[in-house]
């Protein structure tokens, strides 16, 4: 039986991506013998270039466009993988009739994390800003936080279906608005929005001025247009989440579960932390 060593993270575009330093970090302290590229693949490539991997193959990080299109070639996914419709994690198994693809979603528990080791691990009423795939994981994991009402800005509103579903399906009171809309006090604010973005002063003044602390998932350029005007002492940033969404890819990739900390979890997350880093 051929062994499984070979993983890599997926996306286009890709090259600024250290998933691959996150990840070798954790392997040579676990001392698996296993190796970790990246490969750009856009969403038209994907069946492609997932169908062209040997049993040699462990499993895939999936970024952005590739959330959706691995959500679809899963033949197993996870609760968080089921609610958000995006997978970002592919485990690659052998079973009776060839590979079995067991699909995950990190992103909601590397959010979780972040807050959570931030000291914020309860959030009453939350704001997302942006309505797409990483929105999703951000409103799952706001609501294992503790939010019961979470208000969506984004640019346009009617992109948020989605997330009215998601959030029916768990009992969280949503309302949606653009984003210039009147804001009121919360206690987190959830930036989703693309790296790069800067929004104009009146919309972005009030957000600051009630938006409780700040989690941006964009983490390159840094601090992003809107962190530079939050409160440093309550802004979260992305890498946070990139950290701690590896973490649970790794313990994915070596356990077939996301919920089981590694041996010496401590340890393996602070080399983890010190490689990215250093570029």
């Amino acid at each position: 039986m051929i062994e499984r060593t070979r993983l890599a993270v997926w996306g286009d575009p890709i090259s600024h991506s250290r998933s691959p330093q996150l990840h070798a970090a954790a392997y040579r302290l676990l001392g698996l013998d296993w190796t970790y590229d990246r490969r750009q693949v856009d969403a038209d490539g994907f069946a492609a270039a997932l169908g062209s991997l040997d049993e040699s193959w462990r499993g895939l990080s999936l970024t952005m466009p590739l959330k959706e299109v691995a959500h679809a070639a899963a033949d197993e996914r996870d609760r968080h993988a089921e609610l958000t419709g995006a997978v970002n994690t592919l485990l690659l198994t052998a079973g009776p009739d060839g590979t079995v693809r067991r699909g995950f979603n990190t992103d909601v528990g590397g959010i979780v994390d972040a807050f959570t080791h931030a000291g914020s691990a309860s959030i009453g009423r939350a704001r997302i800003l942006g309505a797409g795939a990483t929105a999703a994981s951000a409103l799952v994991a706001v609501h294992e936080l503790g939010a019961t009402r979470v208000d969506v800005r984004a640019r346009r509103p009617e992109a948020a279906q989605g997330l009215r579903r998601i959030a029916d399906a768990l009992g969280v009171t949503l309302t949606v608005q653009n984003l210039s809309a009147p804001a009121s006090d919360v206690d987190a604010t959830i930036a989703t929005l693309p790296s790069g973005t800067v929004l104009d002063d009146d919309i972005m003044t009030p957000l600051v001025a009630v938006g409780g602390t700040l989690f941006e998932a964009a983490y390159a350029p840094w601090p992003s247009a809107l962190a530079a005007q939050w409160p440093a002492a309550n802004v979260i940033s992305g890498f946070e989440m990139l950290l701690y969404q590896a973490v649970r890819q790794i313990r994915i990739f070596r356990d077939g579960s996301q919920e089981h900390p590694l041996p010496d979890e401590d340890v393996i997350v602070a080399a983890m932390r010190s490689r990215a880093m250093e570029d």
